[in-house]
This record gives C-alpha cells, sequence and structure tokens, in this order.
C-alpha cells in the first residue's frame, strides 16, 4: 500500500511579498519544503505529490525537486485553472486572476495518488512528530472509507508576534473526533489574551484550543466528493471571481453530510510559519537550532 504526501505549493505568498516555498531558511539553504520532505520520508511516506504553478516550474525543478528525485518517488501537478472547471464556464476562469484555493490544489492531483494520502502547506514548518503520526495514522485507515484524520496544534502555538492571522478553529468531542471546524478570522494576542474577528466584536479564544494548519490526512474516495462538489461551487459562485474553495468548507459538509469524520491527532511537534517577512528571522534562528541541537542534519 502506498501512502502519499500532498505538498500544496502553488500559492502567491502574498502578504510575506514573495515565493516563500523557495526561500531557503535552513543553515544550509534548506527550504521548509525540505524540512517536510525529509521529515516524510524518515516518517516512512512513499510518494511526494507538489502541487505548483507551471509559471515557475523550471525554477521549481531547479531549485526543489532536484534534491529529492533519488530519495523518494515525486510528481508534480499543476493547479491549472481550467482544472474540472465544467464546460460552458469559460466566462468565469476569464474574470479570475489565480486558482480556487487548497480544495482545488487537492483535487487536482486525483491521478496521481493511488492511496491514503497526507495533504499540508509547503510554507509551513509541521514538525517530525506530525508526520510520523500521520503516516501511522493513513496506514491504520487505509481500508475505511471516509475516515479522515487531522493534526491539531495548539492555538497558542500558532500566532505570529507581526500581525494578525487566520485559523481553522477545530470544535471536538471527548473522543478527539472533530465536530466542526470554523474560519477564525484575524486572530491576534492582546496582553495575555487571544480574541477572532470573525463576527461583528472581538470573541475570546482558548489558547489551548486545537487549529488546524492544513495537515490533513485522507483516503482516496475523496476525489469523488470534490470532483462534483468543485462543479457545484463554480456553478453557484460564477459571479464572485475571488470566490475560493478551501479544504475545511469540504471537510466540515462532508462530515455534515456523514460522509466522513475527522479523527484530530494531537502532536508534540511544534508548527512555525513565516505569515509575514518579519517571521523570517525567527523561523531561521529556530532552524539553526535544530541543527545545532542534532534533530536535523546540517545538510541534507
Amino acid at each position: 500500500m502506498e501512502i502519499s504526501l500532498v505538498i500544496l505549493a502553488a500559492g502567491m505568498g502574498a502578504r510575506y511579498g514573495g515565493l516563500k516555498q523557495l526561500d531557503g531558511l535552513g543553515p544550509n539553504g534548506q527550504t521548509i519544503m525540505d524540512y517536510s520532505v525529509h521529515d516524510a520520508i524518515h516518517a516512512g511516506f512513499d510518494k511526494i505529490v507538489f502541487v505548483i504553478r507551471s509559471d515557475f516550474q523550471k525554477e521549481f525543478n531547479d531549485k526543489v525537486l532536484c534534491r529529492y528525485q533519488d530519495k523518494i518517488k515525486c510528481a508534480t501537478v499543476f493547479q491549472d485553472m481550467h482544472s474540472y472547471v465544467p464546460a460552458g464556464m469559460e466566462k468565469v476562469i476569464e474574470d479570475r486572476q489565480k486558482p480556487w484555493g487548497t480544495g482545488h490544489a487537492v483535487l487536482v492531483t486525483k491521478e496521481e495518488v493511488n492511496g491514503p494520502f497526507a495533504a499540508i502547506n509547503a510554507d509551513d514548518f509541521y514538525g517530525r512528530d506530525a508526520f510520523v503520526q500521520m503516516a501511522k495514522e493513513l496506514r491504520q485507515s487505509s481500508s475505511k472509507k471516509g475516515a479522515y484524520s487531522m493534526v491539531g496544534y495548539k492555538l497558542k502555538n500558532t500566532l505570529s508576534d507581526h500581525g494578525s492571522v487566520n485559523r481553522g478553529i477545530c470544535i471536538t468531542d471527548e473522543k478527539g473526533v472533530l465536530q466542526r471546524i470554523f474560519e477564525g478570522l484575524n486572530i491576534e494576542k492582546k496582553e495575555k489574551l487571544v480574541f477572532h474577528h470573525t463576527h461583528e466584536k472581538p470573541e475570546a479564544l482558548e489558547l489551548d484550543c486545537f487549529v488546524s494548519m492544513n495537515f490533513w490526512g485522507f483516503t482516496p474516495d475523496i476525489f469523488d466528493f470534490l470532483e462534483d462538489d468543485f462543479k457545484r461551487h463554480v456553478k453557484a459562485t460564477a459571479a464572485d471571481p475571488k470566490s475560493e474553495y478551501f479544504i475545511p468548507f469540504v471537510v466540515n459538509d462532508m462530515m455534515e453530510k456523514g460522509m466522513a469524520t475527522v479523527k484530530v491527532i494531537p502532536t508534540s511537534a511544534s508548527w512555525q510559519g513565516v505569515t509575514y517577512q518579519e517571521d523570517r528571522p525567527m523561523v531561521v534562528q529556530s532552524l539553526k537550532l535544530l541543527s545545532e541541537e542534532a534533530i536535523y542534519p546540517h545538510s541534507f
């Protein structure tokens, strides 16, 4: 049985100010993707599927893909604006400036994924334990249709000191099964409290609540749902050229319809991200320390 890791690397990185997927943050110029692939190999994943934009294919191949091809099976897929869009919707495509987001990005990997798989962002550092736990879960739930999973991080370990962030806030039952997930918008720290601004007024959040950092585990049956549901979404939002199709929305919908359950997997790993350029020095220093502590080799 083959388990795959899908890395979503087609984002524009607008808030960061550039292609952070290719930014060398490690002590030997490693990108965050390098760490994700390194950890995935260590955890026992069999294949890496990269979702990229066609306009930086050469740079991606020269700077990233060449590092892995002799270590693990690899494939690249383009998040093409036309992929899986229903016939007769050409005007919708003309009005858009970018594809439809993470749900669409997962969908375009359908022909390259042949078993249970995980999906992550290219620009987030998830930590080795997260990959180990997810690989174990994928192998255990591989034959169970709709048995999905998600790595849960504590909110307090995912905030930026340099601006507000959006996070998928997870509501779970006593067994750690996800009940629903909502997008907490403009989350920011104020002294010892954290607030989100999703609704008309600020609302407090628990520092230890689980949040999704888009580290999902799926079985292949999700592709059939995605294909049909994405077509529905495109038609329903034809008048909005900025509409997006996010994985958490898809998962919520499937749970509400009784088509999926999602196990939240706690991890001892620390999440790190570079949402803003000001976050960069802290991440660089942290990766340097991990190398000095021999958690990661200096070069890989």
